[in-house]
């Protein structure tokens, strides 16, 4: 599982189209006369750093999603800060796996730790973001150089002798850590995780509660002891067919969780007729409910007061959502920004399921007709609820939220 360690925060899945920033560094030639002498070079000098790439995954009309990856050279990198400046109508809206800072049009980003070493000819993803406008950066400089430029030269004395440390062993290899996101049980400093390991009876307690508006019926929520993503437990949603059979298990939200992970596992495909799954309560909305759940076979985000869909249940819109798979955990994020929504599925953004600054025929314009929408969410509830005739069993795990991204 990974776990993004985002400071602060849409898409098709049509191949990406890359573009390579930075030269490959060319062979280093034989120094012609001793009076020239090669300094020390940062770890971006043309050995460590070969290329650096911006890869659109995705990109609609106001924006775009992409990943950086690092591609290292004879020495390998250990350690890097990525700069660039988006193009003119461009910047920043969310980012991932960086410790990141933009001014102006300028972005700035760090490795988190994890992901600081790229091993020489190893070709890493460093990050991903999503940006507004669609155009690349022209250039990216990696620990403030460009990426295969040319060895600084200066000029020393021919008969002064080089005292310098002799290099250590060229054929040690830099060590790699291991690439592997966290294990799903880690929770980054701030965040709120819980895998329901601490769950000592079968019906969920301590910040959980469990329960259902206006009337209650035959669903019911439980921990399981037998199936889990982690660890040996998680919650066990029986929902029932119809809306008084509905249940749900909530707990309040801190007043600065922007970020959410939750894992989900189901028994039933996702039915035509509208059904809820995740609930939470929006005090700027006349505490009625922000949903998210599914209709038409693909997950949905719905709108209590004024029953706004996202993506719009047109066929063109239904079909830039996806379906939550069935017999399988499914990692769902979601981050809510302000009046910015955006969800992403193991780790992929959903471009049906997007809130962004630019109102999109089929996706968000329909919920941007109601203005003004800036949530105020006041707890998160996981259960079952069918507007219609249909049921479906539902684990739950794993969930976290906080301020920065957490991650699948």
């Amino acid at each position: 599982m990974q776990y993004g360690e985002t400071v602060h925060s849409r898409a098709t899945r049509n191949p990406g189209r890359r573009r390579r920033l930075g030269a490959v560094a060319a062979a280093a030639g034989a120094l012609i006369a001793s009076a020239v002498a090669v300094v020390a070079a940062s770890p971006a000098h043309a050995a460590a750093c070969e290329s650096i790439d911006y890869n659109i995954v995705s990109s609609w009309g106001g924006g775009h999603q992409a990943t950086v990856s690092l591609t290292a050279g004879d020495e390998g990198v250990n350690g890097w800060t990525v700069e660039f400046d988006f193009p003119s109508g461009g910047g920043l809206q969310s980012a991932w796996n960086v410790d990141w800072s933009v001014s102006g049009q300028s972005f700035t980003g760090s490795d988190v730790g994890w992901n600081a070493t790229v091993a020489s000819g190893q070709t890493r993803e460093l990050f991903g973001l999503i940006a507004s406008g669609t155009a690349e950066p022209a250039s990216i400089t990696v620990n403030g150089v460009a990426c295969g430029g040319e060895p600084t030269e200066t000029t020393s004395d021919p008969g002064t002798p080089d005292t310098s440390p002799s290099p250590e062993d060229p054929t040690e290899t830099p060590t790699d850590p291991s690439t592997d996101p966290p294990d799903p049980t880690d929770c980054p400093a701030g965040a709120v995780c819980d895998g329901f390991e601490d769950q000592t009876g079968t019906v969920p307690g301590g910040d959980w509660t469990v329960g259902a508006n206006d009337c209650t019926g035959t669903g019911t929520a439980t921990v399981d002891t037998t199936v889990a993503n982690s660890g040996s437990k998680s919650v066990r949603i029986e929902g029932g067919a119809t809306y008084c059979n509905h249940v749900f298990i909530g707990r309040d939200l801190p007043a600065d969780a922007e970020w959410f992970r939750v894992y989900m596992r189901h028994t039933t495909a996702q039915p035509q007729n509208h059904t809820t799954m995740i609930a939470m309560e929006d005090a700027n909305d006349n505490n009625t409910d922000l949903r998210m759940g599914g209709q038409n076979g693909a997950l949905q985000w719905n709108r209590e007061s004024d029953d706004a869909t996202l993506p719009a249940q047109s066929p063109a819109g239904v079909a830039l959502s996806e379906p939550l798979p069935v017999a399988e955990w499914t990692c769902v994020e979601f981050q809510i920004d302000g009046s910015a929504l955006s969800t992403w599925v193991d780790g992929d953004l959903v471009e049906g399921l997007v809130v962004d600054g630019t109102a999109t025929q089929d996706v968000d314009a329909q919920w941007k007709s109601k203005a003004g929408w800036s949530p105020d969410l006041l707890d998160l509830r996981l259960g079952w609820e069918s507007y219609g005739n249909d049921a479906d069993t539902l684990w739950y795990d794993d969930v976290a939220f906080g301020t920065e991204r957490i991650g699948c």
